[in-house]
């Protein structure tokens, strides 16, 4: 060979190659039938890369959908929760310019499932960015190199480095809040009107990075929706020795019992609404005293409040007395419909299944809300993905991760959900140091999971002054966890949001 050309052969072998290459997204442009009228969006499928001392760390995708206009347009953040849920569900469910096609209260249809034009669309007045935490979705780890190199002299091993990084309540925040930064500066959106939008666990994101993100990364917040929120891990939790948490599932209770015609306690034409209100006022007012208490308020006191309490909720008296008022979510379910060889829903209590083990005393599912519709916003993400916007990757979407739900921690390296942590204070604090941001808080009546009335409570425990108060809606809406699945609520739900966002 010249040596001319073995020089230039040396010198390619020693350029540099590029450190990392991210994985390559897609975008096109699109049209949506919403509000009565053909809207053009455009559609971005893709990565940013977090980086931790300079490095690459993680890979955290995106979909985001604008609109062309005057650059004034607010634009919305938003995720789910679990922990370990990618965005999907509000994606498909209520926000995004496609939906998962439901019934109209909500239940699946007979496959195949279908995306059709979501007219409630949130795209009519934002523009919308949906993020999938580390771990859900697209979004994943970058594997170090030392995992890469064992890969390579051992064959396939796992990664040395996990997405467990990020399944905790500090990291998490973190990676939103480095990921909104450079979302702006990427996007050039640092003027726009930046809301956030999360639901369940993402509500409770939400209400931290209230305080967070104005504070650390400098983004200042129009707004914030909190959707079926875990506000505090306390009232998540409860055991034979604590109050709230029993109070706080009774009205969701005594509403499911309602909807199923097993309230005992109902009035004849009394809608559904004003007799969890009923039910609300007597847990605090008389269900209270007794599980804080117990007999020492006197046995007939005692006997009374729990028969009054089985009957709003549809038991048998001698079962809510052998357990003292406390009755779980999971006994409930199991137990309302069992005649019927029915459970209903944790996430909605007025859904039922078939009960596969009617023998069985304890609740083993499924869920009619969480199980069965799984499948419905799988189908939906990846239509939206691979057909329609042209994504091209070999990764599979994952919709929710069991494992990073099973493994999340708190700051002491517990699990986050068996804590005293909440994120009311962050809320209260974020509200008062930007006193132009506006809240909405929202939940579905028949949520025994998250059930609205804790939101009642939390409410009037927050004490703020009348400016702040005036910057809080709360409101619910028929339906439970993703109450949005019905048509009604989505729609209500949809003209709300455009209030709220436009007010």
């Amino acid at each position: 060979m010249p040596e001319e050309l073995k020089a230039e052969e040396q010198g390619k072998s020693q350029e540099k190659k590029p450190e990392y290459e991210p994985p390559k997204g897609a975008v096109r442009q699109l049209s949506v039938r919403a509000g009565g009228k053909s809207l053009e969006y455009r559609a971005e499928a893709d990565w940013i890369v977090l980086r931790k001392d300079e490095k690459p760390t993680a890979e955290m995708f995106f979909t985001y959908y604008s609109v062309e206009g005057d650059g004034e347009r607010p634009i919305t953040f938003v995720f789910n929760g679990g922990p370990g849920s990618s965005s999907v569900y509000l994606h498909f469910g209520a926000v995004g310019p496609k939906r998962a096609e439901f019934g109209g209260g909500g239940e699946p249809l007979p496959p195949p499932h279908r995306l059709v034009d979501n007219d409630e669309t949130w795209l009519r007045f934002t523009d919308l960015v949906f993020i999938d935490p580390i771990g859900t979705g697209l979004s994943r780890m970058v594997p170090d190199e030392k995992s890469e190199a064992a890969k390579k002299d051992q064959g396939p091993a796992p990664d040395a480095k996990k997405d467990v990084e990020y399944w905790g309540i500090k990291r998490d925040l973190e990676s939103i809040g480095e990921f909104v930064s450079k979302f702006l500066s990427r996007c050039r959106r640092w003027e726009s009107p930046v809301y956030l939008a999360g639901e369940s666990y993402g509500g409770f994101r939400v209400a931290r990075l209230a305080r967070q993100l104005q504070e650390q990364y400098g983004v200042a917040l129009a707004g914030a929706v909190i959707i079926s929120p875990a506000l505090e891990f306390s009232l998540l939790d409860a055991s034979d020795y604590d109050d709230l948490p029993w109070v706080d599932s009774f009205a969701t209770m005594a509403g499911g019992a309602a909807y199923h015609g097993r309230a005992r306690k109902q009035k004849p034409g009394e809608g559904i609404r004003e007799y969890e209100s009923r039910a609300a006022e007597f847990a605090v007012r008389e269900l209270l005293p007794v599980l804080a208490a117990g007999d020492f308020v006197g046995k007939d006191r005692m006997d009374r409040a729990l028969d009054a309490a089985a009957d709003y909720i549809g038991l048998p008296r001698p079962v809510v007395r052998a357990k003292n008022g406390r009755v779980t979510i999971d006994y409930f379910a199991k137990n309302l419909l069992r005649d019927k060889g029915l459970v209903v829903g944790l996430y909605d209590a007025s859904a039922v299944v078939k009960d596969p083990y009617p023998d069985r005393d304890h609740w083993t599912g499924p869920d009619p809300t969480l199980h069965v519709i799984e499948r419905v916003f799988a189908a939906a993400i990846n239509t939206q993905l691979r057909a329609n916007i042209g994504l091209e990757t070999e990764r599979d979407y994952t919709l929710s991760s069991e494992e990073a739900n099973e493994n999340w921690k708190n700051d002491m390296r517990k699990h986050a959900l068996e804590s005293q942590t909440g994120s009311t204070d962050e809320l209260r604090y974020g509200m008062c140091i930007n006193p132009h941001m506006k809240v909405y808080l929202t939940h579905g009546l028949y949520d025994l999971v998250t059930p609205y009335f804790a939101a009642e409570r939390i409410k009037r425990l927050m004490k703020l002054d009348d400016d702040r108060e005036r910057m809080l809606t709360v409101r619910y809406y028929e339906g439970g966890h993703m109450f949005y699945t019905w048509d009604d609520s989505r729609k209500a739900f949809a003209r709300d949001m455009e209030e709220f966002y436009r007010a």
